[in-house]
């Protein structure tokens, strides 16, 4: 896959700072493949209280967060397959915040969402690595906006980076704390 990045008018304003998180000639892909494993370090000694706990009073717990990590990724995904197939009408967007409260995530194991985890990236990377240029190129409305199913896969990728940041920064040194 080539690391040409999406030019402008290729994603709406808000999702540049996700590209953006990117680092220059860094193939998307290949991004896609390593964050597992950074993922997985991430979690990897936390126990399960720790995984249920947020860095500050009202912000997600880590559970939350993995599983807002992988409802995304869906949607990112959808989208770039519905783009990617010719498909180019107007998909709406989400409200994050309105998914954490249904999403069950502190009732669940964190291997339970590590392997759904697992699971969305493996079927993530299977499609990405189908797309031909043209179907790169392509492009739908999304949020009311444009974007192509290249913007999509290196919005993915940085969505992912911008979240691995934050558990870095901001959880890691509270559960330490």
């Amino acid at each position: 896959m080539p690391t040409t990045r999406p030019a402008e008018g290729d994603f709406i304003p808000y999702f540049g700072t996700y590209i953006n998180m990117v680092p220059e000639g860094t193939d998307p892909l290949a991004a896609l493949r390593s964050q597992p494993q950074e993922i997985h370090a991430v979690f990897a000694g936390l126990s399960e209280a720790q995984t249920e706990q947020g860095y500050a009073p009202g912000k997600w717990t880590l559970k939350e967060m993995l599983l807002h990590q992988i409802d995304t990724e869906r949607i990112f995904t959808y989208r770039a397959l519905r783009f990617a197939r010719g498909d180019s009408q107007n998909l709406t967007g989400f409200e994050q915040d309105d998914y954490v409260p249904y999403s069950g995530a502190n009732a669940r194991p964190l291997a339970s969402l590590l392997a759904e985890y697992d699971a969305v990236r493996a079927a993530t990377v299977a499609l990405a690595e189908s797309f031909t240029e043209e179907q790169l190129n392509r492009r739908g409305t999304a949020n009311n906006g444009p974007v192509t199913v290249r913007a999509l896969l290196f919005i993915t990728a940085g969505h992912e980076l911008h979240h691995l940041r934050i558990i870095r920064e901001r959880y890691l040194p509270s559960l330490q704390g």
